[in-house]
């Protein structure tokens, strides 16, 4: 691809030229940030990717893009999208460079930054990352262990346990007032 040319510059405006004005003003927008407001079904996908090829065809390097988003399944759409828009723009002239544009769910980039990163801040090479269903097996754990799962009365199974953790970790919330508010029948295993 050269960058600049009059080629190049008549492929970026076909390929944008489907694109309605609110898109094209996103896609064309200078270097700062840029909010955006839209709800379902208006054209994020198709903005972000066009964006995407205007910026790598402004010499951005493509590993210098980061794509976030909160699903594989969406993730993986919209790096395939981008892929597509590439290989329109690069057709031709040694393949797409979409290969190089970071993209994924926000969990899979944080991980893919820990495991090249995570020396830095202590990890060790070859750590794990527990997802739910892990951490809930850990909690089952401790319910079995502590011999609360075998008891009289019915103590909060492995799923409830996790909300319970989860609910005070990420509302900075104690047992105390998290009981009650969000889990009442719970209440009598607060200690």
């Amino acid at each position: 691809m050269i960058h600049g040319s009059m080629d190049e510059n008549t492929a970026i405006e076909t390929l944008i030229s489907g694109l309605n004005p609110q898109q094209r003003a996103a896609v064309v927008h200078g270097r700062g940030p840029l909010l955006i407001v839209a709800g379902a079904g208006t054209g994020k996908t198709a903005t972000l990717v066009h964006r995407v090829a205007w910026l790598i065809a402004r010499d951005t390097p493509a590993e210098r893009i980061m794509l976030l988003t909160f699903t594989r399944r969406a993730a993986a759409e919209m790096l395939r999208r981008a892929d597509g828009v590439l290989r329109l723009l690069d057709a031709g002239a040694g393949g797409p460079k979409s290969g190089r544009v970071w993209g994924g769910t926000f969990h899979a980039i944080a991980t893919r930054v820990l495991r090249r990163y995570g020396k830095a801040i202590g990890l060790r090479e070859g750590f794990s990352i527990h997802d739910r269903a892990d951490s809930e097996d850990l909690m089952n754990v401790v319910r079995t262990g502590l011999g609360l799962a075998k008891n009289d009365r019915r103590f909060p199974k492995k799923a409830t346990c996790m909300a319970i953790y989860s609910r005070c970790v990420n509302s900075r919330g104690r047992l105390e007032d998290v009981l009650p508010a969000h889990f009442p029948w719970c209440g009598e295993w607060d200690k």
